[in-house]
C-alpha cells in the first residue's frame, strides 16, 4: 500500500508548523519520493536531527508504506 504525497505533506506540516514542504514522487509509484522541508523548528538543529524530526512526523510509516524517502531540510532564510 502506496502513501499518498499529500498525506506525506500534511503529516509534515502537522508535526512541524510552519514548514514549507515540497514533495516528488521520484517512480510515480507512490512508494519512492523525495522531500524538501524547510521549518523554523531546524533553527539550531543538525542535518541528522533534522531528518529524525521529519522521520518522526511521519510516525513509523518509513520502511513500511513509505519504502523510501530522500530528504533535502534547511532553516528558512
Amino acid at each position: 500500500m502506496a502513501m499518498a504525497a499529500a498525506e506525506i505533506e500534511a503529516m509534515i506540516v502537522a508535526a512541524l508548523p510552519g514548514a514549507a514542504v515540497t514533495i516528488t514522487d521520484l517512480a510515480g509509484d507512490g512508494d519512492h519520493y523525495a522531500a524538501h522541508v524547510i521549518a523554523p523548528q531546524f533553527e539550531g538543529m543538525g542535518r541528522v536531527a533534522q531528518h529524525k524530526a521529519v522521520y518522526a512526523a511521519l510516525g513509523g510509516r518509513m520502511g513500511g508504506v513509505l519504502h523510501a524517502l530522500q530528504l533535502t531540510t534547511a532553516v528558512p532564510t
